[in-house]
């Protein structure tokens, strides 16, 4: 259950970094794995759970790409906006485990077709406020993200550790 006994919708995981590499196609024979890249910014892995609806998206990213996580190098804390900073995002199923037993379970997750929609529009309005932002828009900054359903390699120099974990 999330805040005031509403029930969760959705996980994210937020990692301050100052360079990130997600592998998200392996590499095949003679073709190369294909790799996306990001600097100085915001890693974020999202999980979604049974019962979320896009409804929930807007709130999500407001929440996520204003919240004052990012260290500028005075050491004050600002938004990944006001970084500005890059973004990648990562689905990120494991967030929906739950231990039973010696086992994971991810019974709560949502199933994978609403999950790669949600992840989708996600994405969409993450790029979307980043392309908004005249001083995202004028730094640079991008987003990028993985594949949603596949196995990933995750590179990563992490400005911290410094995670926070947000439910929805």
């Amino acid at each position: 259950m999330a805040e005031g006994g509403r029930t969760l919708q959705a996980r994210a995981l937020l990692q301050q970094c100052l360079h990130a590499q997600l592998q998200v196609r392996p590499a095949e024979g003679d073709v190369a794995a294909q790799w996306v890249e990001i600097q100085r910014g915001l890693v974020i892995y999202v999980c979604f759970f049974k019962g979320a609806d896009k409804e929930l998206l807007p709130k999500m990213v407001n929440t996520l790409l204003n919240v004052k996580l990012s260290e500028t190098e005075n050491g004050k804390h600002t938004s990944v906006l006001d970084l500005p900073g890059d973004i990648l995002i990562i689905p990120q199923a494991t967030l929906g485990g739950k231990v039973k037993g010696r086992n994971m379970q991810y019974h709560s997750n949502s199933g994978k077709e609403e999950g790669l929609e949600l992840y989708s529009q996600f994405v969409t309005l993450c790029e979307k406020e980043l392309a908004a932002n005249s001083k995202c828009a004028e730094a640079g900054v991008v987003v990028k993200h993985g594949t949603y359903g596949n196995r990933q390699v995750l590179k990563l120099d992490t400005n911290g550790p410094y995670t926070h974990l947000i439910e929805f």
